[in-house]
């Protein structure tokens, strides 16, 4: 099956524009979500249980089945029913990915009832988009693709999330946040749900004392404040910071790191490129704006912290450093690792990084 075309900041547009939808009870006979992140389905699938019918009604006239303990044509057939007392029947189809034979689906699909509102939540992966059933939903109804977010994208939308909520979040705590729970949004949205419960009243800002007080994740001994020792040169903090994940692999691993410190020297190669078309091309220089867009960063803070460390590392040492970090990426992996944990890699890493 072809890859998706989606963006995911398409698919967020997407959601933010059916919970608008939803809101104003402007409903849809079909609702296909699908995809690989499964935090959007189960949001959407939640707003459209709790909005379209009352909880009065809902007890006569919504019915949620599972894929596994299903058939297609039981679901045809719930679809087909009349609402008891109440303008519309919901059924919802949750781990649609696990029903046999879902193309059946399009028996119902083909010509729905105006009465019933289906749900179905396809996780894992898509819907065949050549199948009568992709083409019937998206026809007649609503198709949703989730997609999952890339290591790039998921600081934008965790600043988005957090304002949603009447907050800010500061540069360090928000790394810290990525860093610690990745891309997986729906792990994210719960630790920020719970975080933003246990802030004291009048918080306007999360800080990494937040972080440390509250998800468990140090704010002296983490990936942003070892990227900030690197990158101004001081080998003391960073091999101390070293020392405290060798301690601590599980809440630190190695890859997560290298991947921390090629963002890093990636950013510092790209504005060192830039300052060297302006000074031999005679090009003219991104402003802060631009730069903001170019390196993908969510506050002129960190721009300007950018600017100045790059002057530290000129791109003949960054170029050979970005060769170094693709090779412990490899060993991270257990790939020519030469039996050394973790600790070791990232003490020999830095080392190597500090001689260049």
């Amino acid at each position: 099956m072809a890859k998706s075309t989606i963006k995911f900041k398409d698919c967020v547009a997407q959601f933010e524009e059916l919970k608008k939808q939803i809101a104003k009870r402007q409903f849809a006979p079909i609702y296909l979500l699908m995809g690989e992140e499964s935090y959007f389905i189960d949001a959407l699938c939640d707003e459209l249980a709790a909005t379209i019918l009352s909880p009065a009604e809902q007890a006569f006239n919504q019915i949620t089945v599972y894929g596994k303990d299903s058939d297609a044509g039981q679901v045809v057939n719930l679809c087909r029913q009349m609402p008891m007392m109440g303008a519309h029947e919901v059924i919802i189809l949750k781990e649609a990915q696990q029903l046999r034979q879902i193309e059946k689906l399009s028996h119902y699909t083909s010509k729905p009832q105006p009465s019933t509102i289906l749900i179905v939540c396809h996780k894992e992966k898509n819907v065949d988009k050549r199948s009568a059933f992709y083409k019937q939903c998206n026809t007649a109804g609503v198709v949703f693709e989730s997609i999952r977010p890339r290591d790039y994208e998921i600081g934008p939308w965790l600043t988005q999330f957090i304002a949603s909520k009447g907050l800010r979040i500061s540069p360090k705590a928000l790394q810290m946040l990525t860093d610690h729970l990745g891309c997986d949004i729906a792990k994210i949205s719960n630790e920020v749900d719970k975080l933003v419960v246990s802030l004291a009243a009048g918080t306007t800002e999360i800080t990494d004392r937040d972080i440390e007080n509250n998800v468990g994740i140090s704010k002296d001994f983490n990936n942003f404040e070892l990227c900030n020792a690197v990158a101004i040169q001081d080998v003391s903090r960073a091999m101390q910071i070293a020392d405290h994940f060798a301690r601590n692999p599980k809440d630190n691993p190695l890859l997560v790191t290298v991947m921390a410190l090629f963002g890093l020297f990636h950013d510092l190669f790209t504005i060192n490129y830039l300052r060297w078309q302006s000074q031999r091309k005679s090009m003219p220089m991104p402003n802060d704006m631009e730069l903001m867009r170019i390196l993908k960063k969510s506050n002129i803070y960190a721009i300007n912290e950018l600017k100045q460390q790059s002057a530290r590392w000129p791109n003949r040492k960054v170029f050979n450093i970005l060769g170094l970090l693709r090779e412990y990426d490899g060993k991270s992996k257990g790939i020519d690792s030469g039996g050394m944990n973790d600790g070791e890699l990232l003490r020999e890493l830095l080392l190597k990084i500090f001689m260049q």
